[in-house]
């Protein structure tokens, strides 16, 4: 067993690994969730406790195992960290929360099923993701992309019939959801939609941040102390006349709060920030359809949750934009593990190598070798590929 566990193939299957296990976390926490936003939970004051409890727990851990690897904190970092905390546990979660009062458990994993498209899209924005425009694997990418947004409409205009599974038979459509608030899916979509704008911003900021911040548990517990923090600012706000919001006891919204801030903040950005490191935000995100079909089935069972074709069909749409993109991501993935790239990202390379250490000769003369061929190629058009030089 422990030869297995230190394999190369188990190497290998530890990023897939991790992000199945965050979108089990993530799951559970949207059911928990519902129920407790079903039972009246203010949504803006869960996301305060959600990430009061996640700082709680983590923090502590985060002290002692970052100790060595915790950087010096300096007001950039306190920058990124703050607008961290703003994009995903504030702005995200308050609009993710609202959405899903105003719909179903299902209909909010499925359209937050978007996020890898906008993740993709400001990954190559920020040039985080490579794409070249010419090759078939970026076309797929590309288009995938396109797709999923398809999909995202789809499900958010159309209903379509209803699909009866044999536990949801005979329950009326309107108690669906257990809910007191009416549907709005149109309002739930466009929430959603720019919630996963901000958590595309979210994913992407984290990955720069590890490389100025690399201890992934002490920001995880800062960025969830900072969300807690803007978050009831927020929660104050928009609770101002309803002070029993605050409220809380021994029930399931307790239970959501815990769940969700140990298991989807704390352990789930842990894992992230740690997949994210091997396999760039994209992968990270690409994983969400599991979300959905994990939802759809516990949404059903727990909170008699009705499924409808049209949304069926939507949501089918986005699963098949998103593995488009996912696709591509793995050709090109498989391009640059063959030693291929580009002339602009070898030299890109060049200037972030070690030059000054023992190995510097060895390293400079790599240098020299990539800078070479980048003056002898004359003309083309668009990317050349040539194979890396052997650092």
């Amino acid at each position: 067993m422990a030869g297995w566990w230190s394999s190369d193939s188990f190497d290998q299957a530890k990023p897939y690994l991790g992000v199945i296990f965050m979108q089990l976390c993530s799951a559970g926490s949207s059911i928990i969730s519902k129920f407790a936003l079903n039972q009246g939970m203010s949504q803006h004051v869960f996301v305060v406790y959600r990430y009061a409890i996640a700082t709680a727990v983590i923090a502590p851990f985060a002290f002692f195992v970052d100790r060595k690897v915790r950087p010096k904190m300096t007001l950039g970092i306190f920058f990124k960290i703050a607008l961290l905390a703003f994009l995903e546990p504030v702005v995200d979660q308050n609009l993710y929360y609202t959405a899903m009062k105003y719909t179903t458990a299902t209909f909010a994993a499925s359209m937050n099923s978007i996020m890898p498209a906008f993740a993709f899209l400001m990954a190559w924005a920020l040039g985080l993701e490579r794409v070249r425009l010419r090759k078939f694997h970026s076309q797929a990418k590309i288009i995938g992309t396109i797709v999923t947004v398809g999909g995202a409409m789809v499900m958010a205009s159309m209903k379509g019939a209803r699909l009866d599974l044999p536990w949801t038979k005979g329950i009326p459509d309107h108690s669906s959801s257990s809910s007191a608030a009416p549907e709005h899916p149109i309002r739930g979509a466009l929430m959603i939609a720019i919630g996963c704008v901000c958590w595309a911003g979210f994913v992407n900021l984290q990955a720069i941040t590890l490389k100025s911040y690399p201890g992934k548990l002490s920001l995880t517990a800062l960025i969830c102390m900072m969300g807690a923090m803007e978050g009831s600012v927020v929660a104050v706000g928009l609770e101002w006349k309803n002070p029993s919001a605050w409220t809380i006891g021994f029930d399931t919204k307790l239970l959501a709060a815990f769940y969700s801030g140990i298991m989807s903040s704390g352990v789930l950005y842990s894992i992230q920030g740690l997949v994210m490191q091997r396999k760039g935000p994209v992968f990270v995100t690409a994983f969400g359809p599991l979300v959905m079909v994990i939802v759809a089935i516990l949404g059903s069972l727990f909170l008699y949750e009705i499924l409808y074709l049209g949304r069926v069909v939507g949501a089918v749409v986005i699963v098949t934009g998103l593995y488009m993109v996912l696709w591509g991501k793995t050709g090109d993935d498989e391009k640059g593990s063959n030693g291929i790239a580009t002339i602009n990202d070898k030299l890109v390379a060049a200037d972030h190598l070690p030059i000054a250490n023992a190995d510097s000769s060895v390293e400079a003369t790599n240098v020299e070798k990539i800078e070479s061929k980048h003056e002898q190629i004359n003309g083309g058009e668009g990317f050349v590929s040539i194979e890396l030089p052997k650092i």
